[in-house]
């Protein structure tokens, strides 16, 4: 009796230090990465850099290179399937090329991947447009004509069984020409059940608006952040090592409606590599309170 006592202690032991290690490893990954950060790694070898995105502690990851019906040169159920094999969670892709003829079956390639949210990052069909010598992002033709394309590729995402997102740089937080600030507009003229919005909180600091404003003002439209810090010279920077108030931002999280968020950084500099960049990101993001 005695013997069969310690061997029940002796088993409940080991199966407490293995929960609290399964937990322990659990709880090492959480948060998300934008791909589009480590793209040019994506572009040389997709799965050791997702498993370089692995190790570092993400859980979750955003797409960022879809072409000819693929993702990083692999078929949605292959990028899938490797996805899965790495323990990562395919939330959001980025769809810049998507137009009113080939959102068919762009969405039905993101749903097939595993993804919940298809995001334009940018006024798409030929609407973006970018100054080389300024180095400023705008957009031909007008906010309303903006508004209804979403419109429609958001009744296309719906049938597909996604979510919709826009996701912001710095000028649709500004005037334009006509005194009409273009996420303003979007916010108020299309209809949530068709759209919601992805915001870059750098971009939005760059263009001196206040996120927490724009969560009071428009509650719960806010489904996935960006977030990426922003340095002294106002460049992209890991998160934690900038100037962005992160805790005062992540503290209207409810508020804002945000279910996931990515880190991402455009560019990295003074040497700092992309894989490097991330590995700080992480640590920044658990530091500032971010689960």
């Amino acid at each position: 009796m005695k013997n069969s006592t310690n061997n029940l202690f002796k088993c409940m032991a080991i199966a407490i230090f293995m929960l609290g290690t399964v937990t322990t490893y659990a709880q090492k990954k959480f948060g998300g990465l934008a791909l589009y950060t480590v793209r040019d790694d994506m572009g040389k070898d997709a799965k050791a850099t997702l498993q370089a995105v692995a190790d570092a502690g993400y859980k979750n990851i955003e797409a960022a290179g879809y072409e000819d019906g693929k993702y990083y040169g692999m078929t949605p159920s292959d990028f899938k399937g490797l996805l899965k094999s790495l323990k990562l969670k395919s939330i959001s892709t980025h769809q810049s090329a998507v137009t009113l003829d080939n959102a068919d079956k762009m969405m039905a390639d993101a749903k097939a991947a595993g993804f919940k949210y298809f995001v334009v990052p940018i006024p798409p069909m030929g609407m973006f447009t970018f100054d080389q010598e300024t180095k400023q992002m705008g957009m031909t033709g007008t906010v309303k004509d903006l508004a209804e394309i979403l419109t429609t590729l958001g009744e296309k995402a719906n049938k597909a069984g996604l979510k919709l997102l826009y996701h912001n740089h710095d000028f649709e937080f500004k005037k334009n020409e006509n005194g009409i600030v273009p996420i303003n507009y979007l916010l108020e003229n299309v209809d949530s059940k068709l759209l919601d919005f992805q915001m870059d909180l750098y971009w939005v600091t760059k263009a001196g608006a206040n996120p927490i404003a724009y969560f009071n003002k428009y509650p719960g439209r806010f489904k996935i952040w960006h977030v990426k810090d922003m340095d002294e010279q106002g460049r992209f920077a890991p998160v934690g090592t900038g100037s962005i108030g992160f805790k005062n931002i992540l503290a209207n999280k409810a508020l804002s409606g945000m279910k996931y968020y990515m880190v991402e950084q455009d560019m990295t500099f003074d040497g700092l590599k992309p894989l490097d960049a991330i590995k700080i990101s992480h640590k920044g993001i658990k530091e500032i309170g971010f689960k």
